[in-house]
């Protein structure tokens, strides 16, 4: 485990509206307010053909190879995440959501594109005192949080 502590900061309250991709507007938020760190919480409808990263095909694999979730029609959504500094020290949110119609649900992470439907609402609280980021893994191809 690694870890480091930090203070609460800011906190912003924001809308998304209908259409809107859901990382891009969060990331370009955080990048117009300076928000170097943050959690996220977030609700609302994500539309027809949203893409969720669902997990990796194997695994086990040393390639990972995502599964790759469209959702076939409008979905209630509910979901967290964070943004920390990506290797270029752009923000980068990672978020997973949870995806409901009906008796069927769906999580992954929102990175290959969810759409808003009508309305999201965010919560982003700001944590200062903290110099963590995200770090490239060779390993893995992932951005890593290094705190």
């Amino acid at each position: 485990m690694k870890y480091t502590e930090g203070r609460p900061g800011r906190v912003f309250v924001v809308r998304l509206e209908d259409g809107e991709i859901v990382h891009e507007e969060i990331e370009a938020l955080a990048l117009k307010e300076n928000i170097r760190s943050a959690g996220v919480i977030i609700l609302g409808g994500a539309d027809k053909d949203s893409k969720l990263v669902c997990g990796p095909e194997d695994g086990r694999a040393k390639k990972i190879e995502t599964i790759h979730t469209v959702l076939d029609n409008v979905h209630e959504v509910m979901g967290t995440g964070s943004i920390f500094p990506g290797p270029d020290g752009s923000p980068i949110l990672h978020m997973h959501i949870t995806a409901g119609r009906r008796e069927n649900a769906v999580t992954g992470c929102i990175r290959s594109g969810v759409r808003v439907w009508q309305v999201m609402e965010v919560l982003i609280m700001e944590i200062t005192g903290v110099a963590s980021s995200r770090q490239r893994d060779k390993e893995t191809g992932f951005d890593l949080l290094e705190p």
